[in-house]
């Protein structure tokens, strides 16, 4: 097969594939236009009128991190920013004590600053 055939081929495929996204966009347009009838609603307004009621006793917030996998802002209390400064003074890293802590580096930095732990930066030449 040369590559002009190739070519035509590829060229048959791509025509297959719009004329299937076009006849799967029309099946899903029907099907989304028979959800009322298929949940035993007469009309569009009493579908959404349900949709919106169930909705209201959907999880908050709080509970889609836990599903996405996105930690929960962390609770900085004095034993954590004790901690901070104990680990700042045996010399360990923000990255170590941020994982220690599982607090962010930001944070770790943060303490260190209110502590007065962090070193001034050296001023630029003039």
């Amino acid at each position: 097969m040369g590559i002009s055939d190739k070519l035509r081929d590829l060229e048959k495929r791509k025509a297959e594939l719009v004329a299937r996204e076009k006849e799967l966009s029309a099946e899903r347009s029907a099907a989304l236009r028979r959800l009322p009838a298929d949940f035993g609603y007469g009309s569009l307004a009493e579908f959404m009128s349900a949709l919106r009621k169930a909705h209201r006793g959907a999880p908050k917030r709080a509970d889609a991190a836990k599903r996405t996998g996105r930690r929960r802002r962390a609770k900085i209390t004095e034993e954590i920013r004790n901690a901070v400064k104990k680990l700042v003074q045996e010399k360990k890293t923000g990255s170590a004590i941020a994982k220690e802590l599982q607090i962010s580096l930001p944070t770790v930095q943060n303490i260190k600053k209110k502590f007065g732990l962090v070193r001034p930066r050296a001023k630029a030449a003039s």
